[in-house]
């Protein structure tokens, strides 16, 4: 497994980093398989796997059992466990969940932001945090491209710095320019993991929905799909509904 010490040696070697999400089981076990480097399972599964509009819906009861779920298939790999909405409320509360997510196996936890004291105690506590910074879904009035402007894009190269000092492993860029990516990345020790945030970042993660395109959604600008998973699903579904109605 991947300790935040290997990843951030491999920043400085210029190896890329490769992050997925993964909500279960079986795909934990495939993304193991695959060889990732981590593991996120992110808030995202509100939409990805429980249907629901925003990650805000989702607690702590909902995540513990997929962050369970997911270190059980990938027992070996780096899993990233996300902080869902005001479980990291205040330093406390955070330092209370983030345990309860290395107690299953979690490797690190992810928030977003900056929470007032958070990030510092939980680095007092020794906890490895990934931050997350650019467009924040948890808070976003909307999902359009965070610092364009010359402002925004200061307050956020400032917001990396800050928890790279803090000690923040790891920083997940999202939906930021590509030169903004770039200049952080060459900022900080930590390592950057661009969802959005162009190709000069140390690593990239992606939806695993997006990924492997299970899902009839228009892809985010910045996604891939690398296979037609529905199609084939689909299909499969189809080929077995066909042998069961076949008359003896």
């Amino acid at each position: 497994m991947l300790t935040p010490e290997n990843l951030k040696a491999k920043k400085s070697q210029g190896e890329k980093i490769a992050m997925v999400t993964a909500y279960d089981f079986a795909f934990a076990q495939m993304a193991e398989a695959a060889g990732v480097d981590q593991i996120l399972v992110g808030d995202s599964l509100a939409n990805t796997m429980l249907g629901y509009k925003s990650t805000r819906e989702i607690g702590m009861n909902e995540m513990l059992i997929f962050v369970a779920a997911v270190c059980r298939g990938a027992p070996n790999t780096h899993v990233v466990a996300d902080m869902p909405y005001l479980s990291d409320k205040d330093p406390q509360t955070a330092y209370d969940n983030a345990m309860r997510f290395m107690d299953l196996g979690a490797a690190s936890i992810k928030l977003e932001g900056t929470p007032e004291g958070v990030i510092e105690f939980l680095r007092s506590k020794d906890i490895p945090v990934c931050a997350h910074l650019g467009l924040l879904p948890q808070t976003a009035e909307n999902f359009k491209q965070k610092g364009k402007t010359e402002e925004e894009a200061r307050a956020i190269e400032e917001a990396a710095k800050f928890v790279d000092s803090l000690g923040c492993f790891e920083t997940v860029l999202e939906h930021i320019p590509e030169e903004l990516g770039k200049k952080i990345t060459n900022e900080v020790k930590s390592v950057t993991i661009g969802i959005g945030g162009g190709k000069f970042t140390d690593g990239q993660v992606l939806v695993m929905h997006d990924a492997l395109g299970m899902h009839q959604r228009k892809l985010p600008p910045f996604a891939t799909k690398f296979v037609d998973m529905f199609a084939l699903g689909t299909d499969g579904f189809k080929k077995y509904v066909d042998s069961v109605k076949v008359k003896p």
